[in-house]
């Protein structure tokens, strides 16, 4: 048993959407799995669903200010809880790390990137080409396509035509509301490339549990839970 000093505790940036956050809290009873409840680490989760959309926020420049601010704070509460690392439970909202490092540089210590751990992990695995799934804002920034790149891994996205049906895949989760026309916008879109799919925005991760049995893609990247897994690694037992 790890000291109190040493031992883990895991912030969740979440509330973007409720959904995806409450999915994510699951992934992590299941990565750390455990005869007894207090073999677990600790995990806090600030569901802070009151803040301005982050997709708006980089296509539109809609409420930055704001935004940036509020992630800031609730960075800085995570810390000031006691949490070792903490993970953004959405992707879109990575956009903002440089503007969240200059307001708050040491949050660096503690913010798990999950963009740049998938890219890690599809490295780890010799992916030489991925698709991507994801909103509309984490596709047009090329954040993932640019990381993906560097470790000379080429990416392939939905065509712009396609947003709509991403937003409807998306905005189905957060409305817990599913239909067959999700779930077979949904296939469509995951089974496009069998070589390998990043569910890059976390309402995806809820619609592939849902429909799995139906995904022909061999290999999914889920950066949450890839998240979750190589803390786990890098923190033994917890």
């Amino acid at each position: 048993m790890k000291s109190s000093e040493q031992r883990l505790v895991i912030g969740f940036l979440g509330g973007m959407g409720t959904y995806a956050t409450i999915h994510a809290f699951k992934q992590y009873a299941e990565v750390f799995d455990a005869a007894k409840e207090w073999e677990r680490p600790r995990i806090i989760i600030d569901n802070r669903c009151t803040m301005p959309s982050r997709v708006r926020a980089f296509l539109y420049n809609e409420n930055v200010e704001l935004l940036v601010s509020e992630m800031t704070e609730s960075v800085d509460n995570l810390i000031k809880a006691g949490c070792s690392k903490i993970i953004l439970a959405c992707n879109t909202s990575h956009l903002f790390l440089p503007q969240i490092y200059d307001k708050m540089p040491e949050a660096r210590e503690y913010i798990v990137d999950i963009i740049k751990m998938c890219a890690d992990q599809a490295a780890g695995d010799h992916m030489k080409k991925i698709y991507l799934l994801a909103s509309e804002g984490t596709i047009e920034s090329r954040i993932y396509q640019e990381t993906l790149k560097a470790k000379s891994i080429k990416c392939s996205v939905p065509a712009e035509a396609e947003y709509g049906n991403l937003r409807k895949c998306i905005e189905a989760v957060k409305q817990n509301t599913y239909s067959d026309q999700i779930e077979t916008i949904f296939l469509n879109l995951v089974n496009r490339e069998e070589c390998g799919c990043i569910l890059g925005c976390t309402e995806l991760p809820v619609l592939y549990e849902k429909y799995r049995d139906k995904v022909r893609c061999k290999n999914i990247y889920d950066p949450v839970k890839q998240a979750l897994i190589k803390i786990k690694e890098d923190y033994g037992d917890g």
